[in-house]
């Protein structure tokens, strides 16, 4: 379990009551991951949403070349990397609940990890939870857009 008062130090979490900040807790554990470790895989079942406390998290995609799937190995794309602060497998909130990308700790990395099945049930049965935790998870796509975008445009 871990307390409110950690949620509370950030920005995604702004705005939810004491009551969503207690759901969240009771649903929550801390983890640290080794440099290197995996953290989840592209294309898994996205049943965890992550706040990185400590550290660092690279994320990446494969990509294959259709005319040459049979013979040539996906190529691996660096996506972006989160930062201290920052949520993570936000797939967990988003059908089909599906991560995106595959995430590896780049150095050792303190995680918060959130039960996002447990947490979609108490979406489920809270509209203003939901609806404060839709608007976040919105903005953290938009910010997550917009930096890949400034990398295409400047790979």
């Amino acid at each position: 379990m871990v307390t409110t008062e950690l949620f509370k130090r950030y920005e995604f979490f702004a705005g939810l009551t004491e009551k969503h900040l207690k759901a969240l807790s009771m649903i929550a554990d801390e983890n640290t991951y080794e440099s290197g470790a995996l953290i989840f895989e592209e294309c898994s079942s996205s049943d965890k949403l992550y706040l990185l406390i400590e550290g660092n998290v690279d994320l990446s995609y494969l990509a294959i070349d259709e005319m040459h799937s049979y013979t040539t190995p996906p190529k691996e794309f660096y996506a972006g990397s989160i930062n201290p602060g920052e949520v993570f497998g936000i797939s967990a909130l988003i059908e089909p609940y599906s991560y995106n990308a595959t995430a590896k700790a780049s150095e050792q990395s303190r995680i918060i990890i959130i039960d996002a099945r447990e947490l979609r049930k108490l979406l489920d049965q809270d509209l203003q939870f939901a609806y404060n935790l839709s608007r976040q998870t919105i903005k953290a796509l938009m910010e997550r857009l917009i930096d890949l975008r400034v990398q295409l445009a400047t790979g």
